[in-house]
């Protein structure tokens, strides 16, 4: 009799990453996000550069890993549209909406997002929720808005923190600051993204519901599941 090991986190990474390959369309520019899966469809997006125009990346550290794969990166200003963005999440319910941030790129993900026609999330089986709101949101912030902002929250029933980062406020590629909230059930993402953004000093809420997923590609103990919404 033979026993299979199961797939580690990491091997179901990179086969969801090799999985969003066909999904990216020869000869035209991909969206690109943010993240330890992101980095494996990064590395194995690098097998196919010369059939691609480039990348719009979300984040400083995606943009600097496929400039050392030699893939051109364009800034967002000059791509009218995208076809399609590939982006890991934090957390994807039944319906496509995700909680995404965790990386502290959630801003840029969302402007490249809105950019595609489609999104394809990767993500392990871990990510896969009933309701979004188990991973402590996270809400990028202007600074001076942050106690104001933590206290509204509070309200909702949310414990929100500042993110640090060696002992010090963590600072976004946008030169803002994250709060993390915990202790929200977000049973409605449409209307929740929707009322969060409309705070005074909020940048961007993690919450991806108006720029949901039209495919997950999830890493499974079976191989990768392919989730249409």
């Amino acid at each position: 009799m033979t026993t299979t090991t199961p797939l580690t986190q990491d091997e179901l990474k990179t086969l969801v990453g090799q999985a969003a390959l066909q999904y990216v369309v020869p000869g035209e520019i991909v969206g690109v996000g943010t993240g330890s899966t992101v980095n494996k469809f990064i590395d194995a997006l690098a097998g196919m550069k010369d059939q691609i125009k480039g990348a719009v990346s979300s984040s400083v550290a995606s943009t600097e890993r496929l400039k050392a794969l030699g893939i051109a990166v364009f800034d967002a200003n000059e791509v009218p549209s995208l076809s399609v963005y590939i982006d890991g999440a934090d957390e994807i319910d039944g319906q496509g909406h995700m909680v995404k941030g965790g990386g502290a790129a959630l801003t840029r993900e969302k402007i490249v997002a809105a950019l595609a026609e489609r999104f394809v999330c990767i993500a392990d089986e871990s990510k896969l929720v009933k309701a979004l709101g188990q991973f402590p949101l996270p809400v990028e912030v202007i600074p001076m808005a942050a106690k104001h902002i933590a206290r509204r929250f509070a309200v909702m029933g949310g414990q929100a923190s500042l993110r640090l980062k060696d002992g010090q406020p963590l600072v976004t590629d946008n030169g803002q600051h994250i709060l993390d909230v915990k202790g929200l059930s977000i049973t409605d993402p449409l209307a929740f993204e929707s009322e969060i953004n409309q705070w005074p000093g909020v940048v961007t809420v993690g919450v991806f519901a108006h720029q949901k997923a039209s495919v997950c590609l999830l890493g499974t103990a079976q191989g990768v599941k392919t989730i249409t919404y």
